[in-house]
């Protein structure tokens, strides 16, 4: 096994080496490149305390000293150096009260999550894999180091690290460490939400984002996704489906592009279903007002989850438009005016919502549903090379010119350019300055009389 390591990376392990230390890399930079994959962080462990590598090295950051814990700031890059350890009591459910220093390699390792993980390499040891890394590698397997139990009490996240792990790698979970996910998934409780959509989202963002159905067996979602149980429960008798909410759901990310703002549109889209739920006398499903519901919901998780911003008013935006469209004729007033409505940022992400909706459908009047999308995004490129103003932005009068026209600032000049924005939607050949100045001196004219 010969992994190459990046020379500021070796050049740690030399000078700790040198010096007498025992040094490797360690982690996630050993299974990413074992398994091909381009590590984001080379960490490295070492037999030398703190303050022993702070003095072989000229600039270092005290990241998180009281765990063994230093940052080698070479050039602009940091690499963090972590001591051998044993961790102590885990009073919190994530992390230890005090740790250990130890000469043990093989301590240091029995201490960590997954076998995959802890896993350890240098040039001249070659690799360190005491618990069996390289076999659960070869099998697709997420397995805990020593017993599952005691990893997971150690610390409540490392539940949800084990199916983000299955999710980016495409692996299984192994049975002991699954039952034990099972019996201990409420200690998730103990754990910020900060941590909890960190996880979830790079669970969403993996390239199998499916596997957070593996998170609702073990009871995963129960404790940090309620809604999602619900949506799971939650069937569709109704022709234009042959899902359940939560299966539809599942089906949906996995046809849309692995983006952040996509995927959890495609998770929360329905989300609003199983609260609105009726059925008619003839027993088929009807979720009339879900989009709406939807979109407060989604707002209200995403808060609660400490996403930021940005992210809830995408998301949310999305959810609550997703099926725009569905059963209208598109045309180009139709169109520019959905735009306006929508917003030019949300309206283009429509696209890809509403195809990976469609996928995860029945057969029913698909092709008919896949026709029309095309036709509205035909339309909205058509739109977008004429540069037809769909929006106050792109008003060929503003603000300024009204003043300058006699009108007073204030909510009179905000009436004055949404009524000529509304004139525009309808007519995009009257944006020009010269036809709206002609249209607001006739509006004038027109009161005074």
């Amino acid at each position: 096994m010969n992994i190459k390591i990046p020379d500021k990376a070796k050049l740690i392990l030399e000078r700790l080496s040198a010096a007498g230390f025992e040094a490797y890399v360690v982690g996630g930079c050993v299974r990413d490149s074992i398994l091909g994959r381009v590590p984001g962080d080379w960490d490295i462990t070492t037999s030398a305390k703190p303050e022993e590598v702070k003095a072989l090295f000229d600039r270092t950051i005290d990241t998180g000293i009281e765990h063994g814990t230093v940052t080698v700031m070479l050039g602009k890059e940091g690499f963090e150096v972590t001591t051998y350890r044993l961790d102590g009591k885990y009073e919190d459910g994530r992390h230890p009260k005090e740790v250990t220093f130890t000469p043990s390699l093989e301590e240091d390792l029995k201490r960590r999550d997954f076998t995959i993980n802890a896993m350890a390499y240098n040039p001249d040891a070659g690799l360190v894999d005491l618990f069996g890394g390289m076999d659960d590698i070869d099998r697709g397997v997420i397995r805990c180091v020593g017993k599952a139990t005691e990893r997971f009490n150690e610390d409540a996240l490392r539940i949800m690290r084990a199916v983000r792990f299955a999710a980016q790698l495409g692996y299984d979970i192994d049975e002991e460490t699954a039952v034990a996910i099972e019996v201990l998934s409420g200690n998730l409780k103990k754990i910020s939400a900060e941590r909890i959509r960190v996880e979830l989202t790079k669970l969403i963002d993996s390239d199998h984002p499916e596997l957070l159905k593996k998170a609702w067996e073990l009871g995963i979602t129960k404790v940090i996704l309620p809604e999602f149980d619900k949506m799971m429960e939650t069937v569709q008798n109704n022709p234009h489906h042959m899902y359940s909410v939560g299966e539809h759901s599942l089906v949906a990310m996995q046809n849309i592009t692995n983006d952040k703002y996509l995927r959890l549109t495609m998770l929360f889209h329905d989300i609003g279903k199983p609260g609105v739920k009726t059925t008619d006398e003839n027993g088929v499903d009807h979720f009339h007002g879900h989009q709406e519901v939807g979109e407060a919901m989604t707002k209200d998780i995403m808060r609660r989850l400490k996403f930021d911003n940005d992210s809830i008013h995408f998301v949310s935006k999305l959810v609550r438009y997703h099926d725009f469209g569905n059963g209208i004729v598109p045309t180009m007033k139709i169109v520019r005016r959905a735009i306006n409505k929508i917003g030019p940022d949300i309206f283009p992400l429509l696209e890809k919502v509403r195809f990976a909706d469609i996928a995860a459908q029945s057969p029913f009047k698909r092709e008919e549903k896949i026709q029309n999308v095309k036709l509205t995004y035909d339309i909205y490129r058509e739109i977008e090379r004429l540069d037809q103003c769909v929006s106050l932005k792109t008003l060929a009068l503003n603000g300024s010119d009204l003043i300058a026209m006699g009108h007073k600032p204030g909510k009179e000049i905000g009436e004055i350019l949404q009524k000529l924005l509304d004139e525009v939607l309808e007519e995009p050949e009257l944006n020009t300055k010269e036809n709206l100045t002609t249209l607001v001196k006739r509006w004038e004219n027109e009161s005074e009389n």
